[in-house]
């Protein structure tokens, strides 16, 4: 007999779902989502196939979908909830934005050679093993694809971040409202630099995003780019 694994994110979102339905008109990668870099960082997306990795109720991915003429934006969430509330909000930009339920390492691994441009934020690189999804990121971008992704500098409080590849419990909520916990990587830049080389990615840039509030629920944001490695064969990115 198996179980299914409680939704942990059940109740991201909710309420901003019920009041907020529009497609945004951009978005930030900084953690407060106030100021710093917006959707300019991925490039020109033209034409293009890019995938949002733990991409909740897809704002992001229907920003880019409506304001950005990609050929397609693949928003993958491994949340029910997050799905269904994409769903909710923006099947009606299907087929040019498409949600998919699952994990990321399991899309990734079905999809190798699909994407130009991949990128999280705040998203499935903060909740997966980074090592077992950089791998599975490499291999689905095409050569000389890109990712992005914005993660915490430190955790929210002000802890350091992690100087090796280590995951600590943090809070969460079932369905019911029981209190459960699941696990996040807070990494320090040059460990994300390491993990990323042995993955398979040249290009590495890390950028400090300054918090832009205060309080014991802020923080400085990392947002980090890189570009698959060329093979021989393939589309390189114009």
């Amino acid at each position: 007999m198996t179980t299914t694994p409680s939704d942990l994110w059940h109740h991201y979102g909710r309420t901003r779902a019920e009041h907020d339905r529009a497609v945004p008109g951009t978005f930030h990668w900084n953690w407060s989502q106030d100021s710093g870099p917006g959707p300019e960082v991925l490039g020109g997306l033209s034409g293009l196939t890019v995938g949002d990795l733990g991409a909740g109720a897809a704002r992001h991915a229907a920003h880019l979908t409506v304001h950005h003429r990609p050929a397609q934006v693949v928003a993958v969430d491994a949340s029910p909830a997050q799905c269904e509330m994409a769903l909710d909000l923006f099947d009606h930009l299907a087929p040019r934005l498409r949600i998919v339920s699952s994990d990321a390492v399991s899309h990734l691994r079905a999809t190798a050679g699909t994407y130009d441009v991949l990128y999280s934020v705040f998203g499935a690189l903060d909740f997966t093993d980074p090592p077992e999804l950089l791998s599975t990121v490499a291999a689905a971008l095409r050569p000389g694809g890109r990712l992005v992704f914005s993660t915490l500098a430190h955790y929210l409080g002000g802890a350091p971040a992690q100087p090796d590849v280590v995951a600590v419990a943090v809070p969460a909520k079932t369905p019911e409202g029981q209190a459960s916990t699941l696990r996040r990587w807070v990494l320090q830049e040059h460990v994300w630099g390491k993990i990323l080389g042995e993955a398979g990615f040249t290009g590495i840039s890390v950028d400090v995003l300054p918090s832009t509030t205060e309080g014991p629920r802020t923080a400085d944001t990392l947002l980090i780019r890189a570009v698959s490695i060329p093979h021989t064969r393939g589309r390189k990115l114009s």
